[in-house]
């Protein structure tokens, strides 16, 4: 916390001191006075308060701290750069006040920090450095939003903390780090299947276990046990559909009693727990299957990114039943993939159903992100030049990319294909997809026999 007024003195605390004991309404008391030196030897005079309002405004998505009011070091840019040497991307600058800078940019604020207060020091609960809506609902609320993970409907089980899933609905169960995809996954490995291990590493904060005798209890139990657990972490774990509803059923008595909106993190279990719990009203589930009527006809367009072996059962089954095989090169430029395009564009015409996946050769070069916008790239140019009004996109580390890549904005369920993954309308800014059905399917996602379900689906098959 700094002030024009501050000096250094040892007898005073520290800013990050400070900030573990003080409340927002102590900051907010702070604010409405003039500066003056915190915690001092001497007394200090209690001030009233006189602001009749504290406004904060929020900027979701707004500058990194670095590069407005908490510069560090500056490095010029310069071909081969490590991004990891740089710290900020603009030189700093002097404010009104002695030792106090901020970013280039930032002059007219700068030239008035003596009459303003500039807190520095705050530390945010560590709730996992990626999952930015997790902070920002415990940054507005104060509260920590508990998670599960567990969905049994997708062939994945939480117990004792310890999670469980299949390699495809049609494969046995293993023990995540076990898992012949997971535990050597290209972008996310899981060498551990204790999720509170896992959540360990990434938060200093207590993470508490709400297990399956407790969930066998009933909703009071369960309820309770949330209610005892301290500020942190709370992990569900879940086994069959009926520990779901009693998990949709306390998170929507937590929401309730808390009488504002519940962020809660985690996997598609949440909304199945949800739905199980009523908590979105009846389900809907016979109109949603009346609308399979609407699904277009005509060959289906598998976009394939994903590495798992369950895909790779799928694609085998898929060309057994008479999918087109279009494999691309490993290149980025245009020319190379004329080929892909026009073979799959041939197939469309001939009323064949197309398979476009990366080709034989090292692939170690393009993944995740490169590899989905590589596959978005030859799938827009497949899509406007044949009319498939039916695509799946295969591959969770990839699907992303693809969507983004195709211009696709939203999605509308249109009806059940699989466990995990729907028929959905998509809205695109590209006219040759926009409206057209899309179902976009994990690795583990799905029978093996999935692409060839998806392609003899109609009116007649759902």
């Amino acid at each position: 916390l700094q002030h024009a007024h501050c000096q250094a003195r040892p007898d005073l605390w520290s800013r990050r001191d400070f900030l573990k004991t003080a409340s927002t309404a102590t900051l907010a008391a702070l604010a409405g006075g003039a500066p003056r030196t915190l915690l001092g030897a001497e007394a200090l005079e209690k001030i009233a308060p006189t602001a009749d309002r504290v406004i904060v405004l929020w900027m979701g998505g707004g500058m990194a701290h670095t590069e407005t009011f908490d510069p560090k070091r500056y490095t010029p840019y310069a071909a081969g750069l490590n991004p990891n040497e740089v710290l900020s991307t603009f030189p700093s600058i002097p404010t009104a006040v002695a030792g106090v800078r901020f970013s280039e940019g930032l002059e007219n604020l700068a030239a008035v920090m003596d009459r303003a207060t500039l807190v520095r020091g705050m530390q945010a609960a560590d709730l996992g450095f990626i999952l930015h809506s997790r902070h920002q609902f415990n940054w507005h609320t104060g509260y920590v939003p508990p998670q599960t993970v567990a969905a049994p409907h997708l062939g994945r089980w939480c117990a004792f903390g310890n999670v469980f899933a299949r390699s495809g609905l049609d494969s046995p169960v293993y023990r995540l780090d076990r898992h012949p995809t997971m535990s050597r996954h290209p972008v996310t490995p899981m060498s551990e299947a204790d999720l509170r291990l896992v959540l360990a590493r990434q938060t200093e904060l207590p993470v508490t276990l709400v297990d399956l005798p407790t969930l066998e209890q009933g909703d009071e139990a369960t309820l309770a046990a949330v209610e005892r657990a301290p500020d942190g972490v709370v992990l569900f774990d879940a086994t069959t559909a009926a520990h779901l509803a009693t998990v949709g059923r306390t998170l929507d008595a937590m929401q309730r009693r808390m009488q504002a909106p519940l962020f809660v993190a985690g996997s598609s279990g949440i909304e199945a727990a949800l739905v199980a719990a009523g908590a979105f009203g009846p389900s809907p589930g016979t109109k949603l299957r009346e609308a399979a009527s609407d699904l277009p006809s005509g060959p289906l367009l598998v976009i394939s990114g994903s590495r798992s072996p369950v895909t790779a059962r799928q694609i085998d089954a898929a060309l057994h039943a008479g999918f087109h095989d279009t494999p691309i090169p490993t290149s980025t430029a245009d020319e190379p993939h004329d080929n892909s395009v026009a073979s799959a564009t041939t197939a469309h015409r001939e009323g064949r159903s197309v398979v476009l996946r990366p080709g034989a050769g090292d692939w170690s070069a393009l993944a995740g992100e490169a590899l989905g916008r590589l596959l978005g790239q030859i799938a827009g140019r497949i899509l406007d030049a044949a009319s498939f009004r039916r695509v799946v996109v295969a591959g969770g580390d990839t699907s992303g990319a693809v969507a983004r890549q195709l211009g696709i904005s939203s999605l509308r369920f249109i009806a059940p294909l699989a466990p995990g993954a729907p028929w959905c309308r998509v809205t695109s800014t590209r006219p040759a997809i926009d409206g057209a059905a899309f179902a976009f399917k994990g690795g583990q996602v799905g029978r093996d026999d999935f692409f060839v379900t998806a392609r003899d689906s109609g009116t007649n098959h759902i």
